[in-house]
């Protein structure tokens, strides 16, 4: 099955007043493992970055008015998420900004039903405990002290980790065929620990024995 895990980085916290996206990042897993597809912009986001936004990401309007408009960059969005389920952690804010962005475009909002929210996750499996991303980060052992500052791409990344991690750990990630190989050994250790190769031949006594048994069957196709 295809996922992306998606994040956002916005001017602000609602786009109803005025805020847009100003980055993008989205990583492919297939089969619950990162395939190393991704796609990942910075947006121009025609108005000013606020200072509360700018020390949250770091991504300066002096910065981000030399890379493209929403608009410019949607069909290509839109195509490499297609109609795969998307996993997003606080999902409700990163929704209204990407439907925000797309009705300006004159595109269909995208259905909450495609979207896992792995902050519910999180607060339904550790009721009680932190559930940001630095958080399940440090729960689950994945580095993240390389992230000094949000940014869209990176946490996808981390976010495809932790997600992982929520539904069981890596080995909820193998694929068919290596399940099968795998199951294909251990029945083949079974079997031989069970029925070791002989490594002596038959002593003269059992061959004796064989011999007087084949006498009392009419032309066994075994006679020597």
């Amino acid at each position: 099955m295809r996922e992306i895990v998606l994040d956002t980085e916005t001017t602000g916290i609602d786009p109803a007043t005025g805020h847009r996206l100003v980055e993008i990042g989205c990583i492919e897993l297939v089969s619950g493992m990162r395939s190393g597809k991704f796609f990942h912009t910075y947006l121009n986001p025609e108005r000013a970055v606020p200072e509360e936004a700018y020390r949250v990401h770091g991504l300066s309007l002096e910065f981000l008015q030399n890379h493209p408009t929403f608009p410019e960059k949607v069909d290509e969005f839109l195509d490499f998420v297609a109609d795969a389920p998307l996993v997003i952690h606080n999902a409700a804010f990163d929704m209204k900004f990407i439907n925000s962005e797309l009705s300006r475009c004159g595109f269909s909002s995208i259905s909450m039903d495609r979207v896992t929210d792995t902050l519910l996750i999180a607060r339904k499996k550790y009721p009680g405990s932190p559930a940001n991303l630095d958080a399940l980060c440090k729960r689950f052992g994945i580095d993240a002290s390389h992230r000094t500052k949000h940014g869209a791409l990176l946490d996808a990344e981390l976010l495809s980790e932790v997600y992982i991690e929520l539904l069981g750990g890596k080995q909820v990630a193998l694929g068919l065929e290596t399940s099968r190989a795998a199951a294909q050994k251990t029945i083949g250790d079974e079997v031989s620990a069970q029925r070791p190769a002989r490594l002596f031949p038959p002593t003269e006594e059992e061959l004796a024995e064989h011999q007087e048994m084949l006498k009392k069957i009419k032309n066994p196709l075994w006679a020597a």
